[in-house]
C-alpha cells in the first residue's frame, strides 16, 4: 500500500508554509541572519516540539518563525517544501501563508510574498509541481488588522488565489471576520476557513462558515458529523473538507480516522493533507498512510482533492486523468 500511495498523483490543499520549517533549515536561517537559537542541536530543537493541544502548538509555531527575515528566507522555505512535495508525487498544492505573523514583527508583506512567489515559479519549471497561495488571517488578532492585511494584499491579487482563517479559534468565531470575508469575495478571492477539531462551539462555527460566510471549502471541520443536516448541506453544495489526521492525533489525541471515513462514506468531499509537517511529523504521503484506507478510498480522496482545487476545470480534468490512469495501471 505504501508503494501505491507513493506513485499516486496527489494534490495538497491544507499546508501552512511556515509549518514546513524543518529544524535543519531553521538552524541555517538563524546562522544566516545572526540569530541565536536557545537550542544547541537539531535533536534538542525537536524535543522542544512538546505540545498536546492547539494553544501549546501555536506558541512553539510562532516562536519558530523568528528566523524568517528576508526574501531569500521565504524563497528557501517554500522551495524546500515544494521539493519534498514533488518527491511524494504531489502534482499541485495550495499553500497557506500567514502575512500577519511576519508584518507584526516588522517583516514587510512584499518581502514575504515575493520570496514565496519566486519559489513557486522556480518549482514549476524545475520540478514540475504547480502551486498557488492562500493568504490566511490570524483569528486571534483584530478583524481590523485582517481588513488592513486584505487591503495590503490587493496589489498582489494575481499571486493569491484565496483567503483563509487560522490560529487560536477559542473566542474567535467566524462571524468576527464576516465583513473581511465579504470584502475578500468582492475582490475576487475564493474563501476557506479553519474549523479546528474539537474546539469550543465547533458545530456552530461550522454552521457560520457554511451559511453566513458561505465559504468555498472548510479546513478540518470533522465535527460537522455532530449535525447530520450540515453534512447533507455540504454534500449538496459540494463543499470539501481538508483534513489532517497526523496533526489531529497530536492536538486532540485522535487522528479522527473513523470520523473522516464516515464523512467519506456519506459523500463528503474529504481530502487528506499534512497541515504543519515539520511539527506534526509526516507529509501528505504519511498522512494518507495513517488513514489505513483501501485502494478505492485512497483514489477517491485524491479525486476529491483535485475536484475541490481552485483551478480551472480543464486543468482539474488533466490531473484527474493522471489519477485514473495510475489507478488503472496499478490495479
Amino acid at each position: 500500500m505504501n508503494d501505491f500511495i507513493a506513485g499516486l498523483p496527489k494534490a495538497e490543499l491544507h499546508l501552512h508554509i511556515e509549518g514546513t520549517l524543518e529544524p535543519e533549515l531553521k538552524f541555517e536561517l538563524a546562522r544566516r541572519n545572526g540569530i541565536a537559537l536557545p537550542y544547541e542541536t537539531i535533536d534538542e530543537l525537536r524535543k522542544a516540539y512538546d505540545f498536546d493541544d492547539l494553544p501549546s502548538f501555536l506558541k512553539v509555531y510562532y516562536e519558530g518563525m523568528g528566523v524568517l527575515r528576508t526574501e531569500p528566507d521565504f524563497y528557501d522555505l517554500a522551495l524546500a517544501y515544494l521539493r519534498k512535495a514533488a518527491s511524494q508525487n504531489v502534482r499541485y498544492a495550495e499553500i497557506f501563508f500567514d502575512p500577519q505573523a511576519h508584518t507584526s514583527r516588522g517583516v514587510p508583506f512584499d518581502v514575504v510574498i515575493r520570496g514565496l512567489r519566486r519559489a513557486i515559479l522556480d518549482a514549476e519549471q524545475q520540478l514540475g509541481i504547480r502551486a498557488q497561495l492562500i493568504m490566511c488571517f490570524l483569528r486571534d488578532f483584530q478583524a481590523e488588522y485582517a481588513m488592513a492585511t486584505l487591503l495590503e494584499s490587493l496589489p498582489y491579487k494575481e499571486w493569491i488565489v484565496g483567503v483563509g482563517l487560522d490560529s487560536d479559534e477559542k473566542g474567535n468565531p467566524p462571524a468576527k471576520f464576516a465583513a473581511v470575508y465579504e470584502r475578500a469575495r468582492q475582490e475576487g478571492y475564493l474563501l476557506t476557513m479553519h474549523c479546528d477539531v474539537d474546539q469550543e462551539n465547533s458545530v456552530e462555527h461550522i454552521r457560520q462558515v457554511i451559511q453566513d460566510i458561505q465559504v468555498n471549502r472548510i479546513d478540518h471541520g470533522v465535527n460537522i458529523l455532530e449535525n447530520p443536516k450540515l453534512v447533507e448541506e455540504i454534500v449538496a453544495k459540494g463543499i470539501g473538507l481538508t483534513c489532517c489526521p497526523i496533526s489531529n492525533g497530536i492536538v486532540t489525541r485522535s487522528t479522527k480516522a473513523v470520523e473522516i471515513k464516515q464523512l467519506l462514506a456519506r459523500g463528503v468531499r474529504v481530502t487528506i493533507n499534512s497541515d504543519d509537517p515539520a511539527y506534526f511529523p509526516g507529509y501528505v504521503a504519511e498522512n494518507l498512510a495513517a488513514m489505513d484506507f483501501t485502494r478505492e478510498e485512497l483514489v477517491q480522496v485524491v479525486r476529491n482533492a483535485f475536484e475541490i482545487t481552485w483551478l480551472p476545470r480543464h486543468v482539474k480534468d488533466a490531473y484527474l486523468a493522471e489519477v485514473e490512469a495510475y489507478a488503472l495501471s496499478a490495479s
